[in-house]
Order: C-alpha cells, then structure tokens, then sequence
C-alpha cells in the first residue's frame, strides 16, 4: 500500500469508521432497561441557536484564515495580496510565499487552542457565549488538522506548500498527518465537558447522547448547508467539501464519547437570542458578498 493511500484509508477510519462503530455501540449500551422512556421535549429553539453559533464560528474562523495568510504576504516585499470572502490571491513572487501558506491554519489552530482552554475552564455562563466557545474551538482546530493530513498527501495545498518550503521528508509529512488524525478524536472529546454543562439533565448515558444531539450534531449538519451561501461563487467541490471536512468527523466523534463522557453539575443557564444571532449571520453574509467578495487589496 503506497503511503498515500495509506493516508487516505486513515483518514476515512478515523473520520467516519471508528466514531460510527463506537458510537453505535454506545448507543446499544445506553439502551434504557425495562420499560420505555418517555419522550422529552425536543429542544428546538437552542438547536436553531447552536446553528446560527455554529455558521458564525465556521465563517469566522475562515476568515482569520484568510486574514492570517494575507497579512504576513503584505508585509512581504514583492507581493501584493488581495483577500476574498473565499480564497486569496496574490501577485508578485517572494521565496516566503509558500512558506506563509501555512499562517492561516496556524492562526486558526492557536485560536481552537485558546477557546478551548476557556471553555474548559467554565468561560462563558450564558447559553450563547459558551456554544460559541465551543463552536470557535471546534472550527479553528477542525479546520486547521484535516489541512496537515491534505498537505501530506498534496504538495500543491496550503499547508503542503509551507511543508515543501521546509524540506520536510515524505516520512516526516506521514508522522505529522498521523498525528493530525490522531488530534481530531482528542479535540472532540475535549469538548464535550463544556458542551454537556449546557444541558438540564446528563445524568445519563441517554440523556448525554441525546443532548449533544440537539446542540451540537443536528445544528453543525444543519449548517454545513447554511454556511455555503457565504462561500459562492467558487467551484462546488471548494464549496462543500470544506465545511463536510470541518465538521463531521467531530461531530461523530462528539456524539461517539457522549455517552461515556464525565460531565459535573450544569453551569449554564438562560436563553439563546435567536432573532440577534439571526441578524449577526445576515450582517456577516452581507459582509462577506458585498465587501469582501470584490476583494480586499492589502498593498
């Protein structure tokens, strides 16, 4: 097996395989004994929160990207970078430039990294400040560890430009993909203690299982649709396979541990302003199409 396909086949192991199985499996052994459970209410409003929480992490967080693989290019004598609601360009040559192909999943990884740290220290009492703590840490890990695996498989990447210019082996480029995957289980896992304290009741298996159903796996898939209004035009395959990289490997795994998940007492009270966070998401969809899609020169 050549060390690509190897990739690839870890790469659908431990994105879709391993968290399916696992999560099936808790899921048998969550099973209520004896009579049936009553149905409990089906928590709509916060699932349309988290869902709007989660299109304005995903879009933020790749705009610090973008931000980020700009901003070290313009101060770079030669090039000229202009930055777009989906993608930059920039012209002029500079040995640097690939290197700074990998500045933004640096800056979106080192802002996962931060939110998650306060969202595991209890950061954010209110409903909404916390989802966002966990959606920001979600998408700025997830969508700065699948870019190591892609960039070991393609020299032509982002992060596989930044990997060229630093001469890494092919062997060094496996090790850091392996470790990429390896992190994606570990980054949803973490998340789910700041996740489950948004719940009522996580006193059970079921329950837990349950609740990251409604707040944190029904909105992410809900919004992968959500969020493509803000990456068109641009080819359908850049549009969608982003957002379906981001979000459902850690949405599986998320889903996967809940039920084995040790949670303390809920910390987290209030309501979720869906009428505000409705407007944010149209703001930034305006922002996004109307200032930044013309494109943004930085020179």
């Amino acid at each position: 097996m050549t060390r690509i396909a190897w990739l690839l086949w870890a790469s659908t192991l431990v994105g879709v395989a391993l968290p399916l199985a696992w999560g099936l499996l808790g899921a048998w052994r969550a099973r209520p004994p004896g009579a049936a459970v009553p149905a409990a209410a089906r928590p709509w409003r916060a699932m349309l929160g988290s869902m709007l929480l989660y299109v304005l992490a995903f879009n933020l967080t790749f705009f610090v990207q973008e931000v980020f693989l700009v901003l070290p290019k313009a101060m770079t004598p030669g090039l000229s970078p202009t930055l777009f609601h989906n993608n930059h360009r920039w012209e002029g040559e500079h040995p640097l430039a690939a290197l700074f192909q990998g500045t933004g999943a640096l800056a979106t990884a080192a802002m996962g990294l931060a939110c998650l740290w306060a969202a595991r220290r209890g950061a954010g009492r209110t409903p909404t400040r916390r989802l966002l703590l966990v959606w920001l840490a979600f998408c700025g890990l997830l969508m700065a560890l699948p870019q190591v695996v892609i960039g070991a498989l393609s020299g032509g990447s982002d992060v596989g430009m930044a990997m060229d210019y630093l001469q890494l082996s092919a062997a060094t480029k496996t090790i850091l993909a392996v470790l990429a995957l390896v992190a994606i289980p570990c980054v949803a896992l973490a998340l789910l203690p700041p996740a489950l304290a948004l719940a009522e009741d996580a006193s059970t298996p079921r329950a837990r299982v349950r609740h990251i159903g409604w707040w944190i796996a029904l909105p992410a898939l809900l919004a992968m649709m959500a969020v493509l209004p803000y990456r068109v035009p641009r080819e359908w395959l850049e549009v969608v396979l982003l957002p379906v990289l981001v979000t459902v490997p850690g949405v599986l795994w998320m889903l996967a541990g809940a039920a084995r998940a040790g949670v303390g007492a809920p910390d987290v009270r209030g309501r979720i302003p869906l009428t505000a966070l409705f407007a944010a998401a149209l703001v930034l969809l305006v922002f996004f199409q109307c200032v930044l899609r013309p494109g943004v020169p930085f020179y």
